[in-house]
């Protein structure tokens, strides 16, 4: 087991320097599983963003934009080495600020550092493209992409490390400058992330960090110095960031919440399907915005397979993410766990009926973190709010369904639209599926898959735009249109 990290002040990061908030103010971040500080955490307001953005229109305007690609994917693959050489350091910080199991941060790492050699590539990759045009002069049309400028990046608790390297890559690969604002409760990664910036050599002002509150989020996503806004957070967060955007008519990218339904067909591998199922909410403690938290299941099998999901669920261990042994960590915060454990009563009161979990954990070990049991409802209706609110820890609805056009139709019936997953051995079935469904990713017999070469992002009110593919990088770019007279 790794040893705690020791308390310490962490500062901003901008330009080359790092130095404390100007009001000299710092706030601490504990450890989920005990309650422990981890760190003192320089506080920001909207006078640090200032000195952040101002540093990152300096290094943009200066050298940087201007930098040849391939001088760039070099630095962003000596960035990819230091992550790989600091991985374990890394892995143990995520999992002591936000609670993730130590076996899961070491494979998000991999994740991770996989994505900045993928982005590395498309550094050297970004083109424009000659287009035949029918104007009746002579003339020469093509375009140009160029870097979209300064990029406040605003990211989550709940993958702290993978959040900010997903956001800093594509800027780095386009030649953008960034001023990143981690969540309160998952700041340590980011910062150590930053630090390995420097140290592989890209230029002061390239990326800035600002920690702090909502404070300093809505000052980045009001900035008139601020070209782009990328933003990976709760819906009602980014409305608000929406709305702060309109100053300057930023571009934005939103990535939000969702309720994605996970449907299960009678003729499925169903041990592999109520273990994916399973594992589709209650990994990371259900702290996943794609969860599958609505459980489809075709009426033949419903008591069975629900009762499989909650086997699966009870044989968790569940633990501080530091021990190796754990599956299931702590919620992030006494806040969220006030939150998730509400939706015991909540969903009670509408009459749905608790199959596994339902429990807040207090004794013994788990006395002085926030740890709360799988959690599994069966006898739930569409409209209840335990199927149609975002909870965001391990709580899954399970509800029946008889046809294909009928779980097509519930499973659209939601505000949110960022994934799905279908269940089946019938490939036509899965096709129907796959094109009727209004969901960003759609995973057949599986759940969760993700990798940098594809897109990934919502419909409707789960946002705009994506993040991974190449729909990542041309976030990152304008396009500008060039006509020459050739006669």
């Amino acid at each position: 087991m790794s040893k705690p990290l020791q308390v310490e002040r962490k500062r901003l990061l901008i330009g080359e320097n790092w130095v404390d908030a100007l009001s000299g103010e710092t706030f601490p971040t504990l450890d989920p599983a005990n309650g422990q500080v981890l760190a003192h955490i320089a506080r920001a307001a909207p006078a640090d963003v200032d000195l952040a953005v101002a540093a990152a229109r300096k290094a943009f305007t200066g050298p940087w934009s201007k930098l040849r690609p391939a001088e760039r994917q070099r630095l962003i693959l000596r960035l990819a080495d230091l992550v790989d050489r600091d991985a374990e350091e890394l892995a143990v910080m995520d999992t002591l600020e936000m609670g993730r199991p130590i076996v899961d941060s070491r494979r998000v790492i991999g994740i991770v550092s996989r994505g900045l050699r993928h982005f590395a590539g498309l550094a050297t990759s970004i083109r424009g493209a000659t287009a035949p045009n029918s104007h009746p002069l002579d003339l020469l049309s093509y375009t140009l992409k160029e870097p979209v400028g300064v990029v406040a990046a605003i990211i989550p608790w709940n993958g702290p490390l993978f959040s900010a390297a997903w956001k800093i890559a594509p800027a780095l690969a386009t030649g953008s400058t960034v001023v990143l604002k981690p969540s309160e409760e998952g700041s340590l990664t980011p910062l150590h992330f930053a630090a390995l910036c420097l140290e592989a050599g890209i230029p002061a002002g390239v990326v800035n960090v600002v920690t702090g509150f909502g404070d300093v989020g809505g000052a980045l996503s009001a900035h008139m110095d601020v070209d782009k806004v990328s933003f990976t957070g709760s819906l009602e967060t980014g409305q608000k960031i929406i709305q702060a955007s309109a100053g300057n008519v930023k571009r934005v990218t939103m990535e939000l919440g969702g309720k994605s339904p996970n449907i299960v067909f009678a003729d499925a591998d169903l041990d592999l399907a109520a273990q994916g199922s399973a594992m589709a909410v209650f990994a990371n403690s259900g702290q996943v915005c794609a969860a599958g938290t609505r459980l489809y299941v075709e009426r033949s099998i419903h008591d069975e397979f629900v009762e499989r999901v909650a086997h699966h669920g009870r044989q968790l261990r569940i633990g501080a993410g530091i021990d190796p042994e754990t599956q299931l960590g702590p919620i992030v915060s006494a806040k969220q766990l006030d939150r998730v454990t509400s939706y015991f009563d909540i969903g009670r009161q509408e009459g749905a009926r608790i199959v596994s979990g339902g429990e807040r954990l207090s004794d013994a070990a788990y006395a002085s973190g926030n740890f709360v049991t799988p959690t599994l409802f069966a006898g739930v209706r569409d409209d209840m709010r335990i199927a149609r609110e975002e909870i965001f820890g391990p709580v899954v609805s399970a509800l029946p369904f008889d046809t294909l056009d009928e779980v097509i139709d519930r499973a659209n019936d939601s505000r949110f639209g960022l994934a799905a997953g279908v269940w089946t051995s019938n490939v036509t079935k899965a096709h129907q599926a796959i094109r009727r469904l209004r969901a960003g990713s759609v995973w057949i017999n599986h759940y969760m898959a993700m990798d940098p070469a594809m897109p990934f992002g919502g419909y409707r009110m789960s946002g705009y735009g994506k993040e991974g593919g190449l729909e990542h990088i041309e976030a990152y770019l304008e396009t500008k249109g060039v006509w020459v007279r050739t006669a």
